[in-house]
């Protein structure tokens, strides 16, 4: 079969495809690493990947040929976590964090989450659709080709449904996929204060109707101190699961609240934040083949602990990074960013960091038979950098070392301007 597209003369291809670990590797380092590399596409398809020279059976006079100059190729970033859809901003709180001001009393105060509550609510359709594309396309620059958008700033049926909807039109324009999580669970709003109860009531009422529109795929609860309890939270995802979502859960983020336990307990596909997972939950997260994803750009914005991503990876749990998006603790595209402070915070090698935000990424998506690496019949989604080597990346830090973004074998982003 001739390819459509090669791109040629790669220095480094990290597919991402898992290979045999040796005993110098942890489990996040088994990923292939190609040099003087080769890149088929066929239609929206991989076709082949592999060393140099290129097999004559894949040319002919109408494949495009790419001399990427001996640059980095890996696959399109995997941004696992984030609440993209959303209106207003949240930078009146900066003062009150600077002070130290806990978040959960920000939050009691009717700020955070239920300050974003408020703005999105009154924000129309078309309001949150234009926000959200000006985001993604500055995703886009930084090489995310999917993302994971959770709703959670309407907190009432008619809300969460604009805000999932949103999620849908955002998926028919915009050239990054995205993943639809319903997050109703995410505060009790302000006018269920008093009889929080009752708000579980209606979030367990809303699941079978937002499936029924099948406007998401996943249920996510933020399982935390002040906000929902463990029981709470096994009573909401329990009837998610029910009514045919997959699970994740935020967990273990502020308080050890055994929310990484529960994670295992109820078969969630990831647990997110861990910063306070105990022994347990990551035993727990281990032995039920939880993904544990990461988000150590919040950490590095509210100056808290980091998840103990070491401890994680040293007992086998597989780990995925993403950057938690959001108006509150983490307003940042820059998935290079998130990728950096895992190499300079948390020792991460660049081969774990890469499997963390592409295989590992696609895996808290379960969508790693599709997307996550390059590999014969998944999806034309790769990253050209404008570097010679993978520790650059990391190196010289703060920047865009994205060069050429390809979506669906298309190029999206050309010499770091998006052309879709």
């Amino acid at each position: 079969m001739k390819a459509d597209l090669i791109l040629y003369n790669i220095g480094s291809l990290v597919t991402s495809r898992e290979i045999e670990k040796t005993s110098d590797m942890t489990n996040m380092e088994n990923i292939e690493i190609i040099e003087n590399a080769y890149l088929a596409v066929k239609d929206d398809k991989i076709l082949q990947v592999g060393k140099e020279p290129i097999p004559k059976d894949l040319v002919d006079s109408n494949t495009a040929m790419v001399d990427v100059h001996k640059k980095v190729v890996t696959p399109g970033i995997v941004d696992s976590h984030t609440h993209l859809v959303f209106y207003g901003s949240r930078e009146n709180e900066l003062p009150l964090k600077i002070k130290g001001v806990p978040y959960l009393e920000i939050l009691r105060n009717g700020g955070g989450i239920l300050s974003t509550v408020r703005a999105t609510r009154k924000a129309t359709k078309d309001e949150l659709i234009k926000k959200a594309m000006d985001t993604l396309d500055r995703m886009l620059c930084f090489g995310v080709t999917t993302v994971e958008s959770k709703s959670g700033y309407g907190l009432s049926l008619e809300q969460e449904l604009k805000q999932l909807e949103v999620n849908s039109e955002l998926n028919k324009k915009h050239p990054i996929d995205i993943v639809s999580t319903f997050m109703g669970a995410h505060a009790v709003p302000e006018e269920y204060r008093d009889r929080p109860h009752d708000y579980i009531d209606e979030i367990i009422k809303m699941l079978p109707e937002i499936k029924k529109r099948n406007l998401a795929e996943f249920c996510d609860i933020f399982c935390e101190d002040e906000v929902f309890s463990v029981d709470e939270s096994r009573k909401i995802l329990t009837e998610a699961k029910k009514e045919g979502y997959k699970l994740k859960i935020h967990a273990d983020e502020i308080v050890s609240l055994g929310g990484a336990e529960l994670a295992g307990e109820v078969g969630a596909v990831s647990a997110e934040h861990l910063m306070a997972v105990s022994d347990e939950g990551i035993k727990s997260l281990k032995e039920n083949n939880v993904i544990a994803n990461i988000l150590p750009a919040t950490s590095f914005n509210l100056g808290k602990n980091y998840a103990p991503v070491r401890k994680m990876i040293d007992e086998g749990v597989n780990v995925a990074i993403s950057s938690d998006y959001n108006p509150g603790s983490c307003p940042t595209e820059n998935m290079q960013l998130v990728m950096q402070i895992c190499s300079s915070q948390l020792k991460m090698t660049p081969a774990e960091i890469f499997k963390g935000v592409t295989l590992n990424g696609a895996r808290a998506l379960t969508r790693e038979n599709t997307i996550g690496s390059l590999e014969k019949g998944k999806k034309a989604d790769f990253i050209v950098y404008d570097t010679d080597n993978l520790n650059y990346i990391f190196y010289n830090f703060g920047i865009n070392h994205v060069k050429d973004v390809y979506k669906d074998g298309k190029i999206v982003v050309k010499n770091k301007e998006r052309v879709y």
